[in-house]
């Protein structure tokens, strides 16, 4: 109860002071912040001593050296750290900010925007409370979820992108020992595998400069197409039961039916979440690809750890339960198998430099249909139909317009030197 009432308490405070960093829709981070801080303190966080600090850094740069036999991509990383989970949270928020203000925005512009029209006539003074609750409604939401993650991540890269920035490699020694329990592999290995994969994130991104924006650039998408159900909303709203001190946390963190703010299943939704899923399973197969390369003669139980990280996706990581949660995307580990394989084929077809050299611009990239037929791709078929054309005319000899203008010529010569013709008189008419 107490855990609740501070929450709500911090929503009630949510007025972002000057210099705040509140979103477009009216959401203060900051009180986001708070309530994910609240989320992960709530669950012990201890900080991180200098000998845990010394192995996360030393795990970074050994990984990040084994990685140059890997891929072409020069070393991404510039700084190493470990954090603690707090530590995390506060690292990262200025990027969950970016990520999440198209969607945030969206829920609550939509909130004012599916009040009844009377209402909305006679509403007009009090449209700006009514987008402040929504703002503190979602900011709940969003600090709900970013505070759960918290608590499952190992790195800064969990979700598919850099969230403290390219080249800020970081892992957190909570998670590590977290994602290696009943494993029964040495804590070095396992330390050094997920250091493997934080840095091939950041070599991914820091050379691959559109990759970043792209990302963001399909939230947006996927944001404007949004269209919500205002009286589901509603009909949760009233059937959480205030007498129970659970029900408002479980119905803002999105415990039962994903949350209180789902948007509605539309074709434009599902193209648009299709092309999202797309790039997050190509950016994690090239990564699955590539440390398993670089860590197969290194760790002896690499297969292992491989095979720990796919559980963990096909029950649910910390990626899918983020987007799950913030955008409504349930990631298919089928999809991220199939990237990898596709990569995987890419580079026994074209070697590594050829693999990674379809990163050089996103119209070379795989699309989803790609995906399902990576043999294609690799061949260098397009995925596009085309009608059957008979090139010979195209490539046969053909009159050009010059020559076409010679003919004409020589046959106005011809007629004018034909006997019986004037060719004084006709000189005007035939020129």
């Amino acid at each position: 109860m107490a855990q609740m009432l501070r929450q709500f308490a911090d929503m009630m405070a949510a007025q972002p002071s000057p210099g705040s960093p509140a979103g477009e829709g009216g959401v203060s981070w900051d009180i986001a912040k708070n309530i994910a801080r609240h989320t992960v303190s709530a669950k012990g966080d201890a900080s991180v001593g200098p000998i845990d600090n010394a192995h996360m850094q030393e795990a970074l740069q050994l990984a990040d050296l084994w990685l140059n036999e890997a891929t072409t991509l020069p070393s991404g990383v510039q700084t190493m750290e470990a954090w603690s989970r707090s530590e995390w949270v506060e690292r990262t928020m200025d990027t969950w900010a970016r990520l999440c203000d198209p969607l945030t925005s969206r829920i609550v512009e939509s909130m004012g925007q599916n009040l009844p029209e009377e209402m909305q006539s006679v509403a007009g003074p009090f449209m700006g409370m009514v987008r402040q609750v929504g703002g503190m409604l979602v900011g709940q939401q969003a600090g709900q979820a970013i505070g759960e993650l918290a608590s499952e991540v190992v790195g800064s890269t969990d979700v598919g992108i850099p969230l403290a920035g390219e080249g800020h490699a970081a892992l957190l020694p909570s998670g590590v020992t977290a994602f290696g329990e009943g494993l029964e592999i040495p804590r070095d290995e396992v330390r050094l595998y997920l250091a493997a994969r934080e840095s091939a994130h950041h070599r991914l991104f820091s050379h691959v400069p559109w990759l970043r924006s792209h990302v963001f650039s399909l939230v947006e998408e996927y944001a404007r197409g949004m269209s919500f159900d205002m009286s589901g909303l509603e009909e949760k709203l009233g059937h959480i039961d205030i007498s129970n001190p659970e029900a408002l946390q479980e119905a803002l963190s999105g415990a039962e039916g994903g949350g209180l703010f789902q948007p509605e299943d539309t074709p434009q939704q599902k193209a648009s979440l299709a092309r999202l899923e797309t790039a997050l399973a190509l950016i994690e197969g090239w990564v699955s690809v590539v440390v398993e390369a670089a860590v197969a003669d290194r760790l002896p139980q690499a297969a292992s750890l491989g095979e720990a990280t796919r559980r963990r996706r096909a029950s649910g990581g910390p990626a899918e339960h983020t987007f799950a949660a913030l955008v409504g995307l349930e990631m298919r580990p089928r999809r991220v198998r199939e990237a990898a394989a596709l990569w995987r084929a890419l580079g026994e077809a074209r070697g590594t430099e050829g693999r990674d050299a379809v990163w050089a611009h996103p119209d070379l990239m795989p699309s989803s249909s790609d995906l399902d037929d990576p043999g294609a791709f690799v061949r260098g078929e397009s995925d596009i139909d085309v009608p059957d054309i008979d090139i010979s005319q195209f490539t046969e000899a053909q009159p050009t317009e010059r020559d076409a203008s010679d003919s004409e010529a020589t046959d106005a010569k011809d007629t004018d030197d034909a006997p019986g013709t004037d060719n004084g008189d006709n000189k005007e008419d035939n020129g």
